[in-house]
């Protein structure tokens, strides 16, 4: 499991019990921020949080969210249809050359993994035969 789904499932157990220690004035502010490792900034603002909205409050918002620097699936579509209409006899790095002087935006390793990742290219090791050491 992923460190921030971890953290998007324990946070608010954790700080539901931190708060309640926190409003029955067993712990300070100060003392009840460090549990949860946060700066007591952040942990006024999760009390606000918490208050108003529960424990959905506590959630993440930005993990449901698509990310805006993510290809839209007609970039991706066009990528792939061009390599494998006109480009399928190229390398990866001589189609992102052109693709690159054609007006192509995206990264070398984006033209890579999307070509390898629809079956387009194959995928290779790095090392050629005469860098593998027999043991």
């Amino acid at each position: 499991m992923k460190r921030a789904k971890w953290l998007q499932e324990t946070r608010p157990m954790r700080f539901a019990e931190v708060h309640e220690d926190w409003t029955d004035r067993h712990l300070t502010q100060e003392e009840a921020a460090s549990l949860p490792e946060v700066c007591s900034r952040t942990f006024r603002r999760y009390v606000c949080r918490y208050e108003e909205e529960s424990y959905e409050g506590l959630l993440d918002r930005r993990m449901n969210e698509v990310s805006h620097r993510r290809a839209l699936v007609d970039e991706v579509m066009q990528v792939v249809e061009q390599y494998r209409r006109d480009y399928e006899s190229w390398n990866v790095r001589h189609y992102y050359d052109w693709h690159c002087r054609s007006g192509g935006t995206r990264s070398y390793t984006w033209v890579k993994n999307t070509l390898q990742s629809h079956g387009v290219v194959k995928h290779e090791s790095r090392l050629g035969e005469h860098r593998k050491h027999c043991f």
